[in-house]
């Protein structure tokens, strides 16, 4: 599944997001879901999360429901 939808992201959700400086090479880091950036429904280059260790990207696959 993708992460263009903010209602298929919460706060737990293991993602694999693209981080800033990733954004040429399209390099992917999973993590899990802490904060929900992005206060729009939908975002065409994937919706703006926190992960549990802090770093800051863009969803670009979401992994499961939960794993935390």
């Amino acid at each position: 599944m993708t992460g263009i939808k903010r209602n298929n992201i919460k706060p737990g959700t293991a993602v694999r997001i693209v981080l800033k400086q990733d954004q040429r090479t399209g390099k992917l880091t999973e993590g899990i879901v802490k904060d929900i950036l992005t206060n729009a429904a939908n975002h065409p280059h994937g919706i703006k999360v926190r992960l549990e260790d802090g770093r800051v990207g863009r969803v670009k696959e979401i992994m499961d429901e939960t794993l935390s």
